[in-house]
């Protein structure tokens, strides 16, 4: 299947900094990938490359296969920046109805897509009266006015409630289920990680991680957690058997190699009654992106020597 975005050894150099350094990354119809690094580490810059709005230094990059600025690429794009800005004046169905004529979508889609976001009963509101929260709603109106093929989000959820963050990811989810495509960045790691199919991480412009998470912890090797409650009075002989550390006097902790996972688990079982709950835990997002992001500094130093 053509990838919406193919991006090959992009490389974007500011005076003497490196924003990005051959970055090759390509996103699918229907693929939601979550784009990952520090402050600095060139997620916007390649954004800003994808819009069209800079041209890179050395390297490729298509929309669908359409330059990126392009009206061919501009018709199928929809980008929502991490700092949303909107006249104060007019109100929120104004503002998308803008929207939806520049992209040359039914104005019928309005409606459909303020009911989306919630924003019904506000949208007759000038936006100089919405929180941020709504500012935010609004802005994801806008993007997702016309149906794009590609959605561009950058850090989508900041000023949104734990309710409107789950909902904006059921719309995420729609779009791409219906084929969009959907690269977004957000330093909210916990709340990316059963929510998209593959995970990209940026260090100093380098991407030094590109797979769907499953593959990236197995690459990371990192332990496994286990958490072991005892049966009432059964935490010393537990403890005994297992070692690890002992949590509340009624848990022991431990971690192994995912190797060592099944071994470690038949000899639990083989306890029987004395155990109550067992829960397993694979490494995390928020692990597995600190271990990759160190992997790019120990490579880039090793690169200096």
């Amino acid at each position: 299947m053509t990838a919406i975005v193919k991006a090959q050894t992009v490389s974007m150099k500011f005076k003497s900094v490196d924003a990005l350094t051959d970055v090759s990354l390509e996103v699918a119809p229907g693929e939601k990938v979550a784009l990952l690094g520090h402050n600095g580490a060139g997620k916007t810059t390649l954004f800003r490359i994808m819009l069209g709005f800079i041209r890179p230094t050395a390297g490729s990059i298509t929309i669908a296969g359409h330059a990126p600025g392009s009206d061919a690429a501009r018709k199928i794009v929809s980008y929502l920046p991490e700092q949303v800005a909107f006249p104060k004046m007019l109100t929120g169905r104004e503002v998308v109805r803008f929207y939806a004529r520049l992209k040359g979508a039914p104005l019928d889609d309005v409606q459909a897509v303020l009911a989306k976001v919630d924003l019904v009963d506000a949208a007759d509101r000038r936006v100089e009266t919405y929180s941020k929260g709504m500012r935010q709603r609004l802005g994801l109106a806008q993007a997702l006015v016309g149906k794009p093929a590609l959605l561009l989000l950058d850090e989508p959820t900041s000023g949104l409630d734990p309710l409107s963050r789950q909902h904006f990811y059921e719309l995420i989810a729609d779009v791409a289920r219906q084929g969009g495509s959907v690269l977004l960045s957000s330093h909210g790691l916990s709340e990316l990680e059963a929510r998209t199919d593959r995970v990209a991480i940026l260090r100093k412009g380098r991407l030094v991680a590109n797979a769907p998470l499953s593959d990236l912890q197995h690459q990371a090797n990192l332990p496994i957690r286990i958490r072991v409650r005892a049966a009432p009075g059964a935490i010393e002989s537990v403890h005994a058997e297992i070692g690890g550390g002992r949590l509340n006097c009624a848990s022991v902790e431990l971690f192994c190699a995912p190797g060592d996972k099944m071994r470690l688990l038949s000899k639990i079982s083989g306890l029987g009654a004395q155990v109550e709950d067992v829960d397993v835990a694979a490494p995390t997002l928020d692990e597995v992106y600190r271990h990759f992001s160190k992997i790019g500094a120990d490579e880039a130093r090793q690169g200096r020597e």
